[in-house]
């Protein structure tokens, strides 16, 4: 079982000494990769419900620091070596299929291929209204930038013709250290469950206890097999928030039972000063006692 963190960009860890913090803090514990959020745009009093909290509403308040997620990962992986540098997720269907290819390469080149491009449709539609995106397209789009991607990665020159994105006969360099960058599908709806067995290299089901990840996981199998896709291939990040308690070994294997090969959680602290504490004890609790 691998582990990473979440909400990493924001907060105190927004700035360069909390970056470099929870990066060093989070390679050192025991983690395989760090994650970040993003929104381009918070419109104030926006209604659109936050599906990942009963309030309906972000944490933090509208007007809290989200650190571009690629440039924020630029920093930590400039003050880190190992640990896997994950978007968790990137609004996809708000950027430009060619310029996000192009970002995300040279974040990979330069870090050695450590890049998780964890991506989702968005929930925010107001945000959209407010970047001039179409909010009712995004799925189509989001299909479309993913197969654009992979052209502009694999092709030289690349040619991508959709109904939203085309183009031909493109260079598109640096190419990524591996050849391409896995696409982690995030998001809990069984759309999303099975947009990743459809296209996806991992799914990142964004909540849900075991029953309901369980059920999106089954959504992502059956989806992969449709598409002519080996459903093993598809690699699971599963969120720990609310599953842990006090067996939190035994939440692990549940969770690994289930086909999760990733567990994500929160920073155990924000303070900059305590975060290399705090992992460590989980890494020393946890990671080491699965790993053994």
């Amino acid at each position: 079982m691998q582990f990473g963190i979440m909400f990493a960009n924001v907060g105190p860890f927004g700035t360069a000494t909390g970056a470099r913090a929870i990066g060093q803090a989070s390679e050192a514990a025991g983690f395989d990769s760090i994650w970040t959020v993003e929104h381009v745009l918070v419109p104030a009093g926006y209604e659109s419900e936050y599906p990942y909290d009963r309030s309906g509403k972000m944490p933090g308040g509208d007007d809290s620091d989200i650190p571009d997620p690629l440039i924020w990962l630029s920093f930590v992986a400039a003050s880190t070596t190992t640990i896997k540098l994950a978007t968790g997720i990137l609004i996809l269907p708000q950027r430009n299929a060619a310029i996000v290819a192009k970002e995300v390469a040279t974040l990979d080149r330069l870090s050695d291929g450590r890049v998780l491009l964890g991506i989702g449709v968005g929930w925010l539609e107001e945000e959209f209204d407010a970047l001039g995106v179409p909010f009712a397209a995004r799925g189509k789009r989001t299909d479309e930038t993913v197969a654009a991607m992979r052209a502009l990665w694999t092709q030289g020159p690349a040619t991508f013709e959709g109904d939203l994105i085309s183009f031909r006969d493109c260079w598109s360099r640096p190419q990524p250290t591996q050849g391409s960058v896995p696409i982690v599908i995030g998001g809990h709806s069984e759309a999303a469950a099975r947009r990743a067995g459809r296209l996806g290299d991992g799914f990142f089901p964004g909540r849900g206890d075991s029953d309901t990840l369980g059920h999106l996981i089954g959504v992502m199998r059956q989806a992969a097999e449709a598409a002519d896709r080996d459903p093993d291939d598809v690699e699971i990040t599963a969120s720990s928030f609310g599953v842990f308690g006090a067996d939190p070994v035994g939440a692990v294997q549940e969770l690994a039972a289930l086909g999760v090969s990733r567990i994500i959680i929160p920073p155990l602290s924000f303070d900059p000063d305590a975060i290399g504490d705090a992992l460590g004890g989980f890494g020393e609790n946890v990671i080491a006692k699965v790993a053994s």
